[in-house]
């Protein structure tokens, strides 16, 4: 056993390496399961019970790949590729925008400016749902909302580090990461995000009124604030809404509009099921024929259409394939044996499934501080959560929970993250400062999510 700890220590130092190197982290996570698999197979270790591989091991290595790609599309893979799609289809139909533009007007009414920053940081995570990426949020609102923010008195450092932090931990079945975790711990999705919810939706507030006192501290502390020219926050990237109807806006949120009411009515209707993947397609086809009856042609708008199917495309490279990867290495670990190994010690040991869940969320944190995020973390290993919380006594999203919440919170405090410094670049400062204003919301939010799961989580 000695060998087998000791090749998944290198093969695990070598993958932190390579995507905090800024390596792509499906494909280093897939190498280092490919080489696990290799390990396993030279130690003796079989990879498929007799009568059910190729015959050889070397092939059963890529046979694994191959049905670890299969296993994910078949289970949360196609639903992340369908949501994927309808995002992009609602970003080429402009109705993102529009959405975007409705949720931002609220803010101009606003009289008391201390109220500004707490209202900024909580909306920008309700739009969140319409833009998933933290990245294109913050292109988005860097050039809509950063304008409006400093006209409205605020100083530019604080305006970009609220914008900084607005996708963090809302909870939405039509997130990625809530899809995956509910189904690898077989969890109804929607019970899975209402747990979600419990520990996201006080975190969030308990983080709003961080950022109010953090960054009036802030203010009060540095000499003088930056402000940026305006005119560098021209929309390059955030198109023209003129002449799209203002119902649009309620497009991007259809699919989880219809969740909630089939959720509802099937409280009543013996029998009513929801599927995701289902509810995404209507929606989308719901706007195709609204666009067609817009432009009154299907031929000039079928262009626009395809972009779904673009969309899951880049769903499945994006996040599929890092999903894969992360299955890939997890079994690579299975397959030499550490995993048995690892819920064995942890069996029966009191107060194990607490120590256990701090370390994931711990380790969770720290890849996210080197890396820019934590999710290549919490994707390669959910698959293992199972086991090792049944070994431990525990629920599994006592583990699962704070650690997908922190990978998402871990963004504030690394000076790498991809959103720090497009928000920097936009105001033309170093990461470091617009990281001072995000770091300590960031810190008291990861701080909620541990006591808050502790307290609130089942056992």
């Amino acid at each position: 056993m000695i060998a087998e700890i000791i090749l998944v220590l290198v093969v695990l130092v070598a993958i932190g390496y390579l995507i905090i190197k800024k390596y792509n982290p499906a494909l280093s996570l897939i190498i280092g399961g490919l080489v696990l698999l290799l390990g396993a197979w030279a130690l003796g270790h079989p990879l498929y019970d007799a009568g059910k591989g190729t015959g050889f091991g070397l092939f059963d290595v890529f046979m694994v790949f191959k049905d670890t790609i299969l296993d994910q599309l078949q289970a949360a893979g196609l639903v992340i590729m369908v949501l994927f799609g309808y995002s992009a289809y609602m970003n080429v139909i402009g109705a993102n925008q529009v959405a975007v533009n409705y949720m931002v007007k609220p803010l101009r009414h606003i009289k008391h400016k201390a109220l500004i920053v707490p209202a900024v940081f909580l909306l920008g995570n309700v739009m969140s749902l319409v833009i998933p990426s933290a990245s294109s949020l913050a292109i988005i609102l860097m050039s809509i909302l950063y304008p409006v923010l400093v006209g409205m008195g605020l100083s530019s450092l604080t305006a970009a580090g609220v914008i900084a932090c607005t996708a963090t931990i809302m909870p939405t079945p039509l997130g990625a990461d809530n899809v995956i975790a509910a189904k690898t711990l077989n969890y109804d999705l929607i019970e899975y995000v209402g747990n979600n919810a419990k520990i996201a939706i006080p975190s969030l507030l308990i983080m709003a009124l961080a950022h109010y006192l953090w960054q009036k501290w802030c203010d009060r502390h540095e000499e003088g604030t930056v402000i940026a020219d305006q005119a560098e926050h021209e929309a390059e990237a955030v198109r023209d809404t003129t002449g799209i109807p203002g119902y649009y806006a309620f497009l991007p949120l259809l699919p989880l509009i219809l969740i909630l009411v089939i959720g509802i009515a099937a409280m009543f209707v013996k029998g009513l099921t929801m599927d995701i993947v289902v509810l995404t397609f209507i929606s989308f086809f719901i706007a195709v024929i609204i666009e067609t009856i817009r432009h009154r042609s299907f031929k000039k708008i079928q262009g626009s259409v395809v972009e779904m199917f673009t969309g899951m495309g880049r769903g499945f490279s994006q996040v599929v394939i890092l999903v894969c990867g992360g299955s890939l290495f997890t079994t690579g670990v299975q397959k030499l044996g550490l995993i048995d190994a690892l819920t064995h010690s942890v069996e029966g040991s009191t107060g194990a499934g607490l120590t256990v869940a701090l370390i994931f969320a711990l380790a969770t944190c720290l890849f996210g501080f080197l890396s820019g995020g934590g999710l290549a973390m919490f994707y390669a290993v959910i698959a293992l959560v199972p086991g090792i919380a049944a070994a431990a006594g525990v629920n599994g999203i006592l583990i699962a929970l704070p650690m997908q919440m922190i990978a998402n919170l871990a963004r504030g405090i690394s000076p790498v993250a991809a959103v720090i410094m497009i928000v920097a670049a936009s105001i033309k400062v170093e990461p470091t400062k617009v990281l001072k204003r995000t770091s300590v919301p960031s810190i008291v939010g990861i701080i909620s999510v541990l006591v808050l799961s502790v307290l609130l989580l089942p056992y």
